[in-house]
């Protein structure tokens, strides 16, 4: 299925949306998204509130687009990480460590993502509102099919016992964005030492 085509706006010289965009990612990913007021992501770019209204007509707006772009390039991570890597094990542990090779921006992105999944699944009445949870909510399902796929593979070639690969590939996604919802940069565990666990874990869950 291929997700519905969000025409980005054009990135001039002068735009402030990508500053806009990094701003609410710190304020919602920090403070969270109800506690933040729009006017503070105004500040933090340096423009005045109703600067704000020429990129994104409502706090939600930019909500769902950040969670719509990071969606988005989670899949292009799965796609980049699993390209051409024909041992389906090694295709899980790449796409397992793809899903952790992340920024701090990044990790804010992603627990922003996962905080607000529920948001996907009501009707908006705004147009571009609407617009944008359509196209999250389709790449929410191309994310699935990808880890669903992946796994389809290992078992026609013998690698992965027979199962319901689409309800194992949900568990093992569920597995994976888990992490988002507890872990911190400052925290005392290391990235690197989770994902090494969750990969192992994966693995283990689905070969077993």
């Amino acid at each position: 299925m291929a997700a519905s085509f969000v025409e980005e706006p054009e990135a001039g010289p002068r735009s402030k949306r990508a500053a806009i965009l990094t701003a609410a990612v710190d304020c919602f990913g920090e403070t969270g998204f109800e506690a933040t007021k729009w006017s503070t992501v105004a500040e933090r770019v340096g423009i005045g509130q109703t600067a704000l209204y020429h990129y994104f007509e409502s706090k939600t707006h930019c909500l769902l687009t950040i969670m719509r772009l990071e969606l988005q390039r989670s899949h292009d991570k799965f796609t980049e990480a699993t390209a051409g890597v024909d041992d389906p094990v090694d295709a899980l542990r790449s796409a397992v460590g793809a899903a952790y090779d992340v920024s701090d921006q990044e990790v804010l992105q992603m627990r922003i993502l996962h905080n607000h999944m529920d948001l996907l699944s009501g009707t908006r009445k705004s147009k571009r509102e609407e617009a944008e949870r359509v196209a999250a909510r389709q790449l929410v399902q191309v994310v699935e099919r990808d880890w669903t796929n992946l796994l389809v593979r290992g078992m026609s070639q013998g690698a992965f016992p027979l199962r319901d690969a689409q309800l194992l590939g949900a568990s093992v996604l569920g597995l994976i964005v888990s992490v988002w919802r507890w872990y911190r940069p400052s925290g005392p565990t290391p990235l690197s030492e989770i994902s090494d666990l969750i990969e192992d874990a994966c693995v283990r869950v689905v070969a077993m």
